[in-house]
């Protein structure tokens, strides 16, 4: 278990919807994601019958080293038989966390406060950036499935300070 010493904050992972993912059954699949990050695992419901299943879940991870990937998988429900994986990727929150340490307090709604480009260390699907909206801190991410022949997956990232827990400020996160 987590204390409240070693406790950053919360992330809440808002698994908006899957795109084009594998058939796994006859001709469809009764999807569901898997979200782990070190010993914590946590799923969304089943969509059943659906490769573009939209899940509009909350899932939300207690976060101590920010520096830590996580890894999101995809699985098909079968009844019967073991549940088929259908594609996993991979993230990370550091970019996240160096927008959350800005001083963004007076930043009108809609700033930019980062960007990360896709490329062969992430498994970014297209550019995500993190914004200020509402006063407060999102990240959107499409992330394109790996080991599977089709399927990408978008979520939402957003930040939940926990009191009396020592918050993103006074951690340093080391640059990868």
């Amino acid at each position: 278990m987590t204390s409240m010493d070693e406790l950053m904050g919360l992330l809440r992972i808002h698994v908006k919807r899957g795109i084009n993912l594998a058939v796994r059954d006859v001709r469809t699949s009764d999807p569901y994601v898997v979200v782990r990050m070190g010993t914590q695992r946590l799923k969304t419901k089943v969509i059943n019958k659906d490769i573009n299943p939209v899940w509009n879940e909350d899932l939300t991870l207690p976060i101590t080293d920010p520096a830590e990937p996580i890894k999101l998988t995809v699985f098909d429900y079968d009844t019967f038989s073991m549940d088929d994986e259908m594609g996993d990727a991979e993230f990370d929150i550091v970019a996240f966390v160096q927008a959350l340490r800005m001083d963004y307090a007076d930043f009108p709604d809609g700033t930019i406060l980062a960007k990360v480009q896709p490329g062969r260390k992430n498994c970014l699907a297209e550019e995500s950036v993190v914004v200020l909206r509402e006063g407060r801190v999102l990240q959107d991410l499409c992330l394109r499935l790996r080991n599977v022949e089709c399927g990408e997956v978008e979520l939402q990232l957003e930040w939940i300070e926990v009191p009396g827990c020592k918050g993103v400020s006074a951690t340093p996160t080391p640059t990868a």
